[in-house]
This record gives structure tokens, C-alpha cells and sequence, in this order.
């Protein structure tokens, strides 16, 4: 793996903290990564020098978490690119050891107390796999030969937790107690479940039955930061093993109460033979993508939302009269529960509401069939019905004719430009009004169906349709 930007940033980082007498390690989950072979999204330098030291010791640095001991350090590399090198600049975290205090409000400490020794900062870490540190210095050997071999890699790590033995077994176990660990920050909660699922791990027992033992304190965490974990399980492209992990560790009830009810909402198996409710949502979670929409991530899980207040056994079938609409205000109240931007929470209801429009589309006149594949980031809408086809009948006629005629069909067609406006309107002599909004409706329908081409022609529409001005 050859080195980042990022990485040379965070690794001349240590090499002037070390040449001034500090200690200095690459820590926590880019240790983590590189040892799985996976890219870090950041680099994290964890020091004895204190805060005010690390100030004065580089020029572009940011205090913004300096009372919690933690520094930004802004670096500029030149990165060699085609036809030259061009400047980069990275911001790497820079933290001091530290022994943190009591948490009293479940997400930072009341006091920090610095330490000497690295050995005492990572017990304050969360979980084993992320208290490993990394000394890209070790020996003197070069960056890249500690980068070329997972043998040269692990030898160059500090392992004060267990972390190296927890990544090989597969393994998310908490740094010492697992209730103290999750008291001091309840969003580990929801780290546990995220890492188990990203990396395909399991959580260690007295780990898994403190998260069930302490779930409910998940409300102590502000709603913005669960949605933020939320979505990273849905984007991340383990979303089905997420899910099933919260319900397991008794945290979906806590924070989506209302997934939590499809479980055992059963469906009519001639179009279900999946079965619940649960069971066909777990199927789409496990069709998204890593770095998929995150609107398409929440528009699956909430699709069929509304389905268990709507359940009902008829005479021919299950049925769940007006789920649609159920569902819509459903996840209107879980997206303003979690703060989402009115942007998302416009994408995310519009793919629960036009979810089921698909299985017209066939007899869809040409005007409506243009007009439903002018709904926002449509490809959205094509990719959710796919997946909801997948997760049950798996029948795939519908999507690939909707498919088709979304690909063929040139955008002057979808969207035209107007054949009338309201000013040639009342250059005809109608008077401006509510009718106004009917006819030009008319014309647009005609124009998409394709029966007028013309100004002239969408002006007879009108004189035949709402008579004479």
C-alpha cells in the first residue's frame, strides 16, 4: 500500500514531535485499517506533548478541541499528478495522552488529565481494535517497506489491549469494563454495531450484553449524532447485518421503534414469498451499495413503514390499505425526529410515496409515464423498485420496461419546452384565473401524448376544450 498525502502529513507530524523530545504514534482506527488493508478515511497522531506545545510547535493549527487535549494540525504536500505536482493540504488530529475523568453527560469528560505514557492513554479508547498505535518510525526503516507486508506492519504496532489478537479472531470487544466503556460515551453503542458490521466481526459476549443491559441510554445521545450512525450503517454496504445487529443488541426498538414492528407482519405470499415485513426490508438493506445515496439508503429502509398500522387480513388476502400514505407521514416523523435537511426529507418521502407507482407504469399514458420520471433523482426511484422486486418476487419485467423507456426517451421529450404560456394566453383574450392553471395542464398533456406539436395547434386545444375567449 503505498503512502497518502495524508499519511506523509500525519508521519512528518511525529517525526517533529520526536525530534523535539516528544513521543508521538499514529493511533486508533487508521492503525486499525491499514492493518486490515483498508484505505484510512484520516490519520490521527496521538503525543505526550500537551496542547499548547503542539500550538507553538507547528504554524497552521487549530485549538478546537484543545481543552479535550486535541490539535489540528494543517500540513501542505506537493502531490505528484500528471503534467506536475500540485499543493494539497491535510488536517490531521493531533491528541495528547490523556486519562479522561468521570463523563457525567455520557459524551465528554469532566476533566482531562495528561499522562506520559501512551500505555494509559488508549485504556480511555473504546474498543481493542481501535487502541492499537502504529510507529512509522520504528527502526529507521522506510514508510514504505513498514506499508509493503502485513508482517512489516504488525511489527512496527504497540498492542497494549489485545487489539492485534481481536483483529485476527474477528472480534469487537470494549477496552476494559464494557459498561463503564459505554457509560463514559452512549454513541459507542452504535459503534459497536457499525464496526461488527462493516468489518463483518463479532461482538465479544460481555461486550454484546452490556449494550443490551445499557440500550436505553441511547436516548442520552443527540439525535443528529445517532442519524449520523445510522446513515453510515445504511452507506457503508453491510446495512442488513447492521440492522440485524441493533435488533439483536435491543437498540432498533430504542432508536427506530417502528422498524422494530414489521417483525412478524406477515404479507401475502403470492407476491411476498420472502415472508414479514422485517425479512423483505433486511433483503433491500442487503442490496445497497457502499457509497450508495443516503437518501436511497433511508427510502429502503422506510418504504414500507407504513405497513403495520395498516395490516389487515381480508377474505382474499393480507392487504395494507393506504400503507403509502401511512408510511409517508411515518417517516416524515422520523425524518424530523432525526434532523434531517429538508432537501433529504424531501427525497426520502418521495421515494416512500411513489414506491408502489411502478406497477402501473406499463399502462401509464405517455404524459403520465414523462411526468413520473420527472420526479427528483428519478435513477433513485428506478434503483429502490428494483431492489423491492429483488427482495420478493424477483420478477424484473416492470423495472426493465420503466428502465428502457426512462433511457430512450431524449430529455426535450420528458421535459419540452411549452407550447403556451400564460401571456399568450391573455394575448388570446383569456382573462388570467384558476382556469388558466387547467388549460396550460391540458395543452402539457397533449404536448407529452404527443397529439399537438405547435403554439397554433395547443391554442385550438384550448378553444375546443374551454371555449372561446
Amino acid at each position: 500500500m503505498p503512502a497518502s498525502p495524508q499519511l506523509e502529513a500525519a508521519v512528518s507530524i511525529i517525526q517533529t514531535l520526536r525530534s523535539s523530545g516528544h513521543d508521538a504514534y499514529l493511533a486508533g482506527g487508521c492503525v486499525r485499517d491499514l492493518l486490515l488493508g483498508r484505505e484510512p478515511e484520516d490519520y490521527d497522531v496521538a503525543t505526550s506533548a500537551t496542547p499548547d506545545i503542539v500550538l507553538a510547535m507547528f504554524p497552521r493549527t487549530f485549538a478546537v478541541g484543545a481543552h479535550f487535549g486535541v490539535v489540528l494540525v494543517a500540513s501542505d504536500l506537493d502531490r505528484e499528478c500528471e503534467g506536475g505536482s500540485v499543493a494539497e493540504r491535510c488536517v490531521t488530529e493531533v491528541a495528547t495522552f490523556r486519562n479522561d475523568g468521570v463523563y457525567s453527560d455520557g459524551r465528554h469528560p469532566d476533566e482531562v488529565r495528561y499522562t506520559e505514557t501512551v500505555a494509559e492513554d488508549v485504556q480511555r479508547r473504546d474498543f481493542t481494535i481501535n487502541g492499537l498505535l502504529f510507529d512509522p518510525l520504528r527502526g529507521n526503516a522506510p514508510l514504505g517497506e513498514l506499508l509493503a507486508s502485513a508482517a512489516n506492519l504488525r511489527s512496527a504496532v504497540l498492542d497494549y489491549v489485545g487489539g492485534l489478537d481481536d483483529l485476527d479472531a474477528g472480534v469487537i470487544r470494549a477496552i476494559g469494563r464494557p459498561e463503564k466503556r459505554f457509560e463514559e460515551d452512549q454513541l459507542r453503542l452504535l459503534r459497536a454495531v457499525r464496526f461488527a458490521a462493516r468489518f463483518g466481526f463479532d461482538i465479544e459476549p460481555l461486550t454484546l450484553a452490556a449494550m443490551r443491559k445499557l440500550a436505553a441510554r441511547i436516548h442520552a445521545v443527540s439525535r443528529e449524532r445517532i442519524r449520523e450512525e445510522l446513515t453510515k450503517m445504511l452507506t457503508e454496504g453491510n446495512a442488513r447485518r447492521a440492522f440485524v445487529l441493533l435488533d439483536e443488541t435491543d437498540l432498533l426498538v430504542q432508536v427506530l421503534p417502528e422498524i422494530s414492528r414489521m417483525k412478524g407482519v406477515q404479507q401475502p405470499p403470492q407476491f411476498h414469498p420472502e415472508g414479514d415485513v422485517w425479512i423483505h426490508t433486511l433483503m433491500l438493506l442487503e442490496q445497497l451499495q457502499p457509497n450508495c445515496p443516503m437518501t436511497l439508503a433511508w427510502g429502503a429502509l422506510l418504504h414500507d413503514v407504513g405497513k403495520p398500522p395498516t395490516y389487515r387480513e381480508a377474505p382474499d388476502r393480507i392487504r395494507f390499505d393506504g400503507h403509502v400514505e401511512v408510511g409517508v407521514a411515518i417517516a416524515a416523523d422520523i425524518c424530523r425526529r432525526f434532523r434531517f435537511s429538508n432537501d433529504e426529507t424531501r427525497q426520502i418521502l418521495a421515494l416512500v410515496d411513489n414506491h408502489m407507482r411502478f406497477a402501473d407504469a406499463p399502462r401509464m399514458k405517455a404524459s403520465t409515464l414523462k411526468r413520473f420520471f420527472r420526479l427528483e433523482d428519478f435513477p433513485e426511484h428506478l434503483a429502490l423498485h428494483r431492489m423491492d422486486c429483488m427482495a420478493a418476487h424477483r420478477n424484473l419485467d416492470i423495472y426493465n420496461f420503466v428502465r428502457e423507456r426512462y433511457q430512450s426517451l431524449p430529455e426535450q421529450e420528458v421535459r419540452p419546452t411549452p407550447l403556451l404560456t400564460g401571456r399568450e394566453l391573455i394575448a388570446a383574450g383569456y382573462s388570467p384565473g384558476p382556469t388558466f392553471k387547467q388549460m396550460l395542464q391540458a395543452v402539457e398533456d397533449a404536448q407529452l401524448d404527443g397529439a399537438i406539436a405547435t403554439p397554433e395547434q395547443a391554442l385550438t386545444l384550448v378553444r375546443q376544450k374551454f371555449g372561446d375567449a
